[in-house]
């Protein structure tokens, strides 16, 4: 398992960078605007993973911003939503979930793709888990699964 990035939801860019850049010294590794998606995904890195972030974005700060709407408007995070979740790599998708399933997880959105799965800790945090290296083939009981609760 490797640590990958935890994600936090942010309202105002320039006023998160100035926080977490400016004033914390994180340094700004990539930014990527998704125009079709209408968010930014906006990878931090502390001064010493840095060099390391840039050629696996690992470990990094994820802010995601969503971008107002076509009225301009924002959405306002409540109840914890601004958090979104923490990233881990996995050897192989199938097996880890697997393993947490057997032990009482619920797999809230199953790894249908060979690749994303998301689980909950047992304080409601959403733990996203990635395959490590190339895509594995969809496979059964994972490919056919539906999504349960949130994730």
């Amino acid at each position: 398992m490797k640590f990958l990035h935890t994600m936090v939801r942010v309202k105002d860019v320039d006023a998160s960078l100035h926080f977490y850049c400016d004033l914390l010294g994180f340094k700004l590794v990539t930014r990527d605007d998704y125009e079709s998606g209408r968010f930014s995904l906006i990878f931090l890195a502390a001064p010493e993973d840095y060099e390391r972030a840039k050629v696996e974005k690992a470990p990094c700060l994820e802010l995601t911003y969503n971008w107002p709407d076509e009225n301009g408007e924002s959405e306002t995070y409540t109840g914890g939503r601004n958090f979104g979740h923490i990233a881990i790599q996995v050897e192989d998708i199938y097996a880890a979930c697997q393993h947490l399933q057997d032990n009482g997880v619920v797999i809230n959105r199953p790894p249908r793709d060979g690749y994303m799965a998301f689980v909950r800790s047992p304080d409601g945090v959403s733990v996203e888990l990635l395959q490590k290296g190339d895509k594995l083939a969809p496979q059964e009981p994972w490919a056919s699964m539906q999504n349960t609760g949130e994730w």
